[in-house]
């Protein structure tokens, strides 16, 4: 989407989905399906029971006794009913505890991997439960100067005597050789990047970088110009902010946590000073 913005071209939306129907795997979407089908069945059984003899009511009791040899029309049929209803029910909560049983092996499954690849995310959302935040949200004014006043006033470092210490002891400390980015530098940074992660301002996501191999000699020269010019531009480090809330329901604006998307540009940049240093 943001290269046909660039670019100018329009993209129909129409007949797309939007993913919330793959959320749920489709093993539970059928059973789902199977107790709504089987609630839907024990309304008519009752009510045939209590003595409504409808065309519809009597087609979906035939339906519910197909293959049994029940004929609604037998002196037993009363029992008959009953059995049925409390099979169905019984098939129901069957239906329920295996429902149970998957989302409870799903949760294990995503905390087990979490333990592998981010074992601090995984001990926050054990500490406390994840907070929702579909409440009221704070006054947009008083949210612009709480954050305006940490991140837009200039703040004064006192030069303490450990600077100076800090100072001293870098001094015999060989200055680096003169850093190169090559594009092939720029295509290891991207290849080892996420295809999808949140982008920043640009609206770009990885994915593209990878696909559009004839960028990487532009990138890996903007990047060389802007280690030379030891000041990257303003696009680099403006990004998009989310704030999450700390607290259920809170509408205080101290109690969010900002959290920064910078744009993918700038993350190529740091990933591959990144792998230089570990070189």
């Amino acid at each position: 989407m943001a290269v046909c913005r660039i670019i100018g071209t329009k993209v129909s939306t129409a007949g797309r989905t939007t993913g919330q129907s793959s959320a749920i795997p489709a093993c539970r979407r059928r059973i789902e399906e199977r107790i709504a089908k089987a609630r839907t069945l024990i309304g008519r059984l009752i009510c045939f029971r209590l003595g409504n003899n409808r065309p519809r009511i009597l087609r979906t009791d035939r339906m519910a006794f197909a293959g049994t040899n029940v004929s609604l029309s037998q002196p037993d049929i009363t029992q008959k009913l009953t059995e049925r209803i409390d099979d169905l029910k019984q098939r129901i909560t069957a239906w329920g505890k295996r429902i149970r049983r998957y989302t409870e092996r799903s949760i294990w499954f995503n905390q087990n991997r979490l333990f592998q690849s981010d074992q601090k995310r995984l001990y926050e959302s054990l500490e406390r439960p994840m907070v929702s935040g579909t409440g009221p949200a704070p006054n947009q004014a008083d949210t612009v100067a709480i954050w305006h006043g940490l991140w837009s006033e200039p703040v004064n470092h006192s030069g303490g005597p450990c600077t100076e210490v800090v100072a001293s002891q870098c001094a015999s400390i060989a200055p680096m050789d003169p850093v190169i980015i090559t594009p092939d530098d720029v295509a290891e940074a991207i290849r080892r990047a996420p295809n999808w992660k949140s982008p920043g301002l640009d609206g770009l996501h990885h994915y593209w970088l990878k696909g559009f191999v004839m960028c990487h000699t532009v990138l890996a020269r903007k990047f060389q110009e802007a280690l030379n010019q030891k000041s990257p531009p303003s696009l680099f480090t403006n990004g998009i902010t989310h704030l999450v809330p700390k607290d259920p329901g809170t509408t205080d604006p101290s109690k969010y946590r900002p959290i920064t998307c910078l744009p993918m540009i700038y993350r190529t940049l740091t990933s591959i000073l990144s792998i230089m240093s570990d070189h």
